[in-house]
């Protein structure tokens, strides 16, 4: 049950920083990227940048022009900060889940490149949801170069394909800004398969695994009894 805990003590952990730092900074939650969802329902593109609505010059507020053109330049780079933001935002989501993949898997062999993969799938999953959501044609070439590319790679046992799903569902819901959905999958997807895992019959890999030892003990056996 260390991992029960574990993954627990971070969620709890990593939940009280993102509160208190909206307590303590109210203007920190318009930083984040989440409520993409509700702008898509919207029928609106999701907005990355804010520093292209107009500012209205007030009396009491003197606007400079190099401060303008600063804020220009710099909003050149909105996109490319926002998905700075939202690679972190799925990797401290990921990342317990990467634990989770390890901590069920303790008793039998599993590809460790795994645990890299959820990891790192998200972020690029998001960067490229950010390239194509704004352009039908980018999105069909897209298609056609992922169905040019086979992977060959079987999975172990077939409970390492929710992984992969899980970690291509929180790298959609970053790139259209809704971190609040990847949150939710994440936090959902970890203790319903740490259920699963201590309260079901184990995977399939734990099976074969114990079929495999036990096919080793019983001919060690035989072999000592033959040697006698």
């Amino acid at each position: 049950m260390r991992l029960l805990w574990k993954v627990l003590l971070y969620h709890v952990v990593l939940a009280t920083l993102v509160i208190s730092a909206t307590l303590s900074f109210p203007s920190f939650i318009e930083t984040i990227p989440v409520g993409g969802v509700t702008e898509l329902a919207q029928g609106g593109g999701v907005s990355f940048s804010r520093a292209n609505e107009p500012v209205e010059a007030t009396d009491d507020f003197v606007i400079v022009e190099t401060v303008i053109e600063a804020t220009h330049q710099l909003d050149r780079l909105g996109y490319a900060r926002q998905l700075l933001m939202v690679i972190l935002g799925v990797w401290l989501l990921m990342l317990p889940v990467s634990w989770v993949h390890r901590g069920i898997h303790d008793i039998s062999t599993y590809d460790h490149s795994l645990d890299e993969t959820t990891l790192i799938l998200p972020g690029v999953v998001a960067a490229i949801v950010l390239v194509v959501q704004h352009s039908l044609a980018l999105a069909f070439s897209l298609a056609g170069i992922v169905a040019g590319v086979h992977f060959r790679r079987a999975l172990q046992d077939t409970f390492d394909a929710l992984f992969i799903l899980v970690a291509i569902g929180t790298g959609i819901a970053g790139g259209v800004a809704a971190l609040e959905i990847a949150a939710v999958l994440t936090v959902f997807f970890c203790y319903s398969t740490m259920y699963v895992y201590y309260m079901g019959d184990g995977l399939e890999a734990h099976h074969s695994a114990h079929k495999k030892e036990l096919k080793r003990q019983r001919k060690a056996l035989a072999e000592k009894e033959t040697s006698i």
